[in-house]
């Protein structure tokens, strides 16, 4: 498969004749990566199919209207990790659980799934991931496992890069305390 520049995808976009194509590019540039940004969030694979679909529906409204003042992935991972957050807080108010208990219904979630095929170590990084704050969880994932510099986490979270590194330095005492307690 052919990778497009985003330029060369938001010009086939801008085309009316040509829009269908744009988008049908970008989602199959794109879909793999934010499924796993979405999955890591939500766990549940049905939960994630339909949150990105939420995602592709909000990029294809707000495409047109694209500043293009961040990368085009950057644009799409924070429409994927808010809607992300958006889905987590109104599961939890339809579940009627504390934060607490959520976590606690997410961490479970970990080990039912068993076609994550994870291993008992990270399983339980997982679990001392979902104790952290939405935000801190965030910007641990981003970091840890999509490698992302601070500088690109700052366009994709509209955060200073100080306070980026405050929370990931935050998160890692967390799990590390997590993971020694546990």
């Amino acid at each position: 498969m052919e990778n497009y520049s985003d330029r060369e995808i938001l010009d086939l976009f801008q085309d009316e004749a040509t829009r269908r194509k744009g988008f049908s590019i970008l989602v199959n540039q794109y879909q793999r990566r934010l499924y796993w940004i979405i999955r890591k969030m939500v766990i549940d694979h049905d939960d994630t199919d339909d949150v990105l679909q939420n995602v592709l529906v909000k990029a294809w409204r707000g495409l047109a209207g694209f500043k293009e003042n961040c990368a085009l992935y950057s644009w799409l991972y924070r429409i994927a990790t808010n809607e992300s957050i958006t889905f987590l807080n109104q599961k939890k108010r339809d579940l009627a659980l504390s934060h607490e208990a959520f976590h606690e219904h997410l961490a479970n979630q970990v080990h039912e799934h068993s076609h994550l095929q994870a291993t008992e170590v990270e399983e339980k990084l997982q679990k001392a991931i979902l104790t952290l704050p939405e935000k801190q969880r965030v910007v641990f994932h981003l970091r840890y496992f999509e490698e992302m510099p601070y500088e690109q986490m700052s366009e994709v979270l509209n955060t200073s890069e100080g306070a980026l590194k405050a929370s990931y330095h935050f998160a890692v005492k967390k799990i590390e305390k997590f993971l020694r307690e546990d």
